[in-house]
């Protein structure tokens, strides 16, 4: 099965995280398998790479329509210290049939032996 990420195939690629195999090695995988937990609603994987500081208290997906349909990752800068980085990435996606555009600046911090997401900024439309 390919990944939904879109970069390989799913046990080499993002599964192996999802699975809890391996821990993401830098942001730009943590973000790619947080995009795959997504399309696959694994709620589990999403909040445990969550930052406990602006972590959702309530469910993820309650009845939620949202059916992901790629994800491009247009950058990724980690910073000198390897402490934080910054992921730019656009998924698209479908809700009730009607395409949307996800276009995300996501920031990420490495604590305790692991990456986790922070929050996103979206980018002003030029």
């Amino acid at each position: 099965m390919n990944c939904p990420c879109g970069k390989d195939r799913h046990e080499t690629c993002c599964g192996r995280f999802l699975e809890g195999k391996e821990l993401a090695s830098n942001a730009e995988e943590l973000m790619r398998s947080r995009y795959s937990a997504f399309v696959l609603k694994n709620e589990v994987y999403l909040l445990s790479t969550w930052h406990p500081s602006t972590r959702p208290q309530e469910p993820l997906f309650n009845q939620d329509p949202t059916q992901w349909m790629g994800l491009t990752v247009k950058q990724f800068n980690e910073a000198s210290d390897r402490l934080s980085a910054k992921v730019e990435f656009v998924a698209i996606y479908k809700i009730n049939g009607k395409a949307h555009r996800l276009h995300e600046i996501s920031s990420f911090v490495f604590e305790g032996k692991q990456w986790l997401y922070v929050d996103g900024q979206f980018p002003k439309i030029k």
